[in-house]
């Protein structure tokens, strides 16, 4: 059972497990987004050494934090090596400092009602260190000076929690060289996903002067059509270097992309739909499609195909929506469930694409070649985002 407090002094050198409690590696730190305004400082995530790797492990995939250490919810670990950004802290550096007299001895974190963990408590001691005993624990705001990270770090936790769209609406707000400087240091998947709510002219001089190795990592966090359509803006040149830069399995799916027209239903489309084969139980696709990172256009329906299950897939049987899955027994399997077999192929102009989702009042499509392997799906908000005016989100 997770606990709600605990001494991140106690979580260093633990073990980090996956969702089945198999061993990946051990907690080395813990990351802290600086204070702001009364809020107290958020737990960003873990710091772990995984395959003699510093790497970060998002709170978002944290399933368990207690006295034996840090398990995943679900999924795979990314590998990328760990690099603090302006103004984030870590548990490791605050400890052992030295505040009106007193040592940091510890901090406490406390899980919200939300599931997120905050520092709630600092334990103080004194003496000589070899002597050093914890004397009193006291709330965060009386040391508050120790969680402060400067005027950028406290304007990118002002961010934190809100809307991608008004964080847009914010940097677009600000001049270039403050854009710049605010874009580099917010986290790389809250970037990727303010990125998407810019034109993609935008986009462009945002990361024009960014390290191409941050700038990849950013791509990879992206929805796979707006990576797409990020790409296909920039110069050649940098388009190439990163689409080298980029994970291996990514980089595939993009060049797969951009072979579209934009203005087609394969330019539109995500090759990362929710794709299921018909024998799994409809309580199993309800498990996948409550997963916190697959976005809400995307988990309203499955699609259902004939192995394999990465487009482009088997043949390809039908989509089935979660009202359905709903009103199913969890033991049925998908299979039964499927409506229809209905699909478009990759060339049919967005037009087309747009008058058939409302024709059928539909909020995705099936996208497949022509030997009726699934390669994609459209969803609703793809086509509202292509066939909106253009600057339509700075008219609202």
């Amino acid at each position: 059972m997770a606990e709600d407090r605990i001494f991140a002094g106690r979580l260093l050198r633990l073990g980090l497990t996956d969702e089945n409690g198999v061993a990946l590696g051990r907690v080395d730190d813990i990351l802290i987004a600086p204070a702001y305004s009364t809020a107290p400082p958020h737990v960003l995530g873990f710091v772990a050494e995984v395959q003699r790797r510093r790497i970060f492990v998002n709170t978002g995939r944290i399933g368990e934090v207690d006295s034996r250490g840090v398990r995943l919810r679900h999924g795979t670990v990314d590998l990328r090596h760990f690099r603090a950004r302006p103004g984030e802290l870590l548990v490791s550096k605050i400890l052992g400092r030295r505040v009106g007299g007193e040592t940091v001895m510890d901090v406490a974190l406390r899980r919200s009602d939300l599931g997120e963990w905050d520092v709630a408590e600092v334990a103080l001691g004194g003496g000589r260190a070899i002597y050093r005993r914890t004397r009193r624990v006291v709330d965060w705001h009386e040391v508050r000076s120790i969680f402060e990270g400067g005027v950028l770090a406290a304007q990118v936790a002002a961010l934190r929690d809100l809307n991608p769209t008004d964080v847009a609406a914010e940097i677009h707000a600000l001049a270039p060289d403050r854009r710049a400087m605010l874009a580099a240091a917010i986290p790389e998947e809250q970037l990727a996903d303010v990125l998407e709510e810019l034109p993609e002219e935008e986009q462009v001089r945002l990361l024009e002067d960014m390290d191409l190795s941050r700038v990849a990592d950013v791509i990879e966090e992206m929805e796979p059509d707006d990576a797409a359509d990020l790409l296909a803006a920039m110069p050649p040149a940098r388009r190439a270097d990163l689409l080298d830069a980029i994970e291996p399995e990514d980089a595939t799916s993009l060049r797969r992309l951009l072979r579209y027209d934009a203005s087609t239903a394969g330019g539109l489309m995500t090759p990362e739909p929710v794709i299921v084969g018909p024998d799994v139980a409809v309580a199993e696709v309800l498990a996948i499609i409550r997963r916190q990172e697959i976005r809400a256009a995307v988990a309203a329906q499955v699609f259902v195909c004939e192995p394999p299950f990465a487009t482009p897939t088997g043949r390809y049987l039908g989509v089935v929506g979660f009202q359905r899955l709903l009103r199913e027994s969890p033991s049925q399997t998908v299979g039964n469930c499927v409506r229809d077999a209905g699909y478009v192929e990759a060339d049919l102009p967005q037009r087309q694409v747009a008058e058939r989702l409302a024709a059928y009042n539909l909020i995705g499509l099936a996208v497949c070649d022509k030997a009726g392997r699934l390669i994609g799906a459209v969803t609703v908000d793809d086509v509202l985002d292509q066939t909106l005016p253009v600057g339509w989100r700075r008219s609202r």
